[in-house]
């Protein structure tokens, strides 16, 4: 299927919606978050993408939406699992 904006054709999702809705791979990635952001930068982009996303509910509705559905679609930041060590017991019981 073709998704054909303005004359444009849009190849991906992204494109689509530069060309539909103006917003470029910055606004993309704020409210997606960037690969190997560590914690502190993912909640700095969130807090700055929450008073982004106020904005727009007030100012463009239908692009609010759409950056909510960005923030539904992000990956969940992988951790890494904690490392547990067992070590084996040396002690004896009684017989």
């Amino acid at each position: 299927m073709r998704s054909i904006v303005a004359g444009q054709t849009a190849l991906t999702e992204e494109e689509f919606a530069e060309l539909a809705l103006g917003v470029d791979s910055d606004f993309t990635r704020l409210f997606t978050g960037v690969p190997g952001e560590n914690e502190t930068e993912r909640e700095a982009r969130m807090d700055a993408a929450a008073g982004v996303l106020a904005d727009l509910r007030r100012e463009d509705p239908v692009l609010a939406v759409f950056a909510e559905r960005l923030m539904d679609q992000a990956p969940v930041p992988l951790r890494r699992p904690a490392v547990i060590r067992r070590t084996a017991s040396t002690e004896r019981v009684a017989a």
